[in-house]
């Protein structure tokens, strides 16, 4: 199963993400962790992403597609894509990538939430330096406020983590990632599966889960 898994930051796709590949055998393949492990990697590409990450704006096309194409083409079997694509030109090119390779999507899932919701999920968010741990000030804090349970470092805001940058991405979401959703459904050729994420990730979980596995009958 191919599946594109969409949805604005915050909305829960990483847990729903690990949930799926679990339940389906798929590899999971995130733009935002390929692109982070590139930012830490020291290279001239790493520091270009790192500063248009800290600004909060979308990566240009041409790298997002160059990235991504190399790593679809590596998975064989089931793929799950989240955070990829964010814009109808690269939608366009995931389709030609994956109908060359013959293996089309079966489908797109869109996760949706409300907007301060979202900002409130993610400027929340406190992560341990040393392990990458992630904390919540309201919904998952750590037993000391501010220190990691497991390491005793102080815990720190990622710089994309932080309002003005969140309230950018939202922005960016709605105006080019949204076009997305409404290119698969002209297009026709994939199902488009709409998930309430402001229900619990268990809720989130079953009601995809159910909807896709309808898809594959």
């Amino acid at each position: 199963m191919r599946v594109v898994l969409m949805g604005p930051p915050g909305a829960g796709k990483g847990t729903q993400a690990e949930r799926l590949v679990e339940k389906f055998g798929m590899t999971h393949l995130s733009s935002g962790d390929i692109f982070r492990a590139e930012k830490s990697s020291g290279s001239e590409l790493g520091e270009k992403l790192a500063e248009i990450m800290a600004r909060g704006e979308l990566v240009p096309d041409d790298i997002v597609v160059e990235m991504m194409a190399k790593a679809i083409t590596a998975v064989d079997g089931g793929l799950l894509l989240d955070g990829f694509p964010r814009t109808v030109a690269q939608a366009q090119s995931l389709d030609k990538t994956l109908d060359e390779a013959g293996s089309p999507l079966d489908a797109v899932v869109m996760i949706t939430a409300d907007d301060e919701a979202i900002v409130e999920r993610i400027t929340g968010r406190r992560s341990c330096p040393s392990t990458g741990k992630i904390y919540h000030v309201k919904y998952m804090a750590p037993k000391v406020e501010g220190i990691c349970d497991e390491t005793g470092e102080k815990l720190v805001q990622r710089d994309d983590d932080k309002e003005e940058v969140v309230r950018e991405r939202l922005k960016n979401y709605k105006m080019q990632t949204e076009p997305v959703v409404a290119y698969y459904r002209d297009a026709g050729k994939v199902q488009v599966i709409e998930v309430n994420g402001m229900q619990t990730p268990d809720e989130v979980a079953a009601e995809t889960v159910a909807a896709l596995e309808a898809q594959g009958r």
